[in-house]
């Protein structure tokens, strides 16, 4: 199968091509053990085909208006030349395990151009916002000439942090009434965003100037204390910046690009947009080598054997989980 889809993702038209990106994420995301031992060549084989784009982390609570947002973005870059690649991801009930991956409804003009690409996929308990092989879907979309890749993630709150780690830009988007400045300086997914956008700002003009001083002000204070990527006292490094614009009316929109541009040039002029993308894919590595661990340490037969018992009395008190856990790893060893 990696072979058969190749051509397909490099070099077939938008039909044959957006079918092959479709089978070949999905085969990513399977977990059976031939499935993954295809995705895994499927992966060498795109490599060279891969890093061209600019891979950029949209963020934010439900109902900031990421989607939105990404539709106005993707058009106004459709219109610049570019072509687009949005990774949704979706939400999974932690009741029945389904997602509603609507996402490509609420971007009706930007899900049917040409030139643009979303694909929805479930978090499947996945924590940090985004799904387990976001990674590898990005690889997909890089291969198949998409030179913007745009991730939205969850939107779960100041733990989404998981998505800074996998692209080269984090924008974090913030309503203008959205808390107070103690709200705005609290660590977690605040400190990680190179770019804050206040959206919705035509709904209450001063009320996003208000918001945009104070999380400026937040955002000088953490790269005093935080980030050492945000260091204000080094004018090669970037400084956290905040825009207003209004999604739905597309204002602002060009304006936030020209931030972007400017992120971009600034970090590939000191030497950060390679160093970066070196760290995400150790990162990566390291990521993939406990997810694996984890599996056989489930699949291991005498692990198995014991997994329930000893499940069992630790769910009745009998035994403390420390001990149960080194119980099983050393069956594991």
């Amino acid at each position: 199968m990696p072979a058969m889809l190749l051509p397909g993702i490099t070099e077939g038209n938008p039909t044959v091509q957006r079918r092959a990106m479709a089978k070949a994420i999905t085969l990513l995301e399977s977990t059976r053990a031939d499935h993954r031992l295809q995705a895994d060549e499927l992966l060498t084989a795109l490599l060279p085909h891969t890093g061209r784009a600019l891979r950029l982390g949209i963020s934010g609570v439900p109902g900031v208006g990421k989607s939105t947002f990404i539709e106005a973005l993707g058009l106004y870059l459709i219109e610049q030349g570019h072509r687009v690649a949005v990774l949704a991801i979706d939400p999974s009930s932690s009741v029945s395990g389904g997602s509603i991956l609507g996402d490509k409804t609420r971007m009706e003009r930007l899900s049917v151009h040409q030139r643009a690409y979303i694909r929805p996929s479930p978090s499947s308990g996945t924590l940090g916002g985004v799904a387990e092989k976001t990674r590898e879907a990005m690889l997909v979309c890089e291969a198949a000439g998409y030179d913007i890749v745009i991730v939205e993630t969850v939107g779960v709150g100041q733990s989404e942090t998981a998505v800074a780690n996998m692209t080269d830009i984090f924008c974090l988007l913030q309503l203008p009434n959205a808390g107070d400045e103690l709200q705005a300086i609290k660590k977690g997914v605040m400190e990680l965003a190179d770019l804050v956008v206040i959206n919705k700002a035509d709904l209450d003009p001063l009320a996003a100037t208000r918001a945009q001083l104070q999380i400026q002000s937040s955002l000088r204070l953490l790269g005093h204390h935080g980030n050492p990527e945000h260091d204000p006292h080094d004018d090669s490094q970037w400084q956290p910046t905040v825009v207003q614009l209004s999604a739905l009316q597309g204002q602002g929109v060009a304006e936030f690009w020209q931030q972007v541009s400017r992120f971009g040039q600034l970090q590939r002029d000191n030497g950060r947009f390679a160093a970066k993308r070196q760290r995400q894919a150790q990162s990566w590595m390291w990521e993939r080598i406990e997810a694996g661990l984890r599996q056989r340490f489930r699949d291991h037969p005498a692990v198995k054997a014991q997994l329930d018992n000893t499940t069992s009395q630790v769910l009745q008190g009998q035994l403390p989980a420390s001990t149960a856990a080194r119980q099983l790893l050393e069956l594991f060893n």
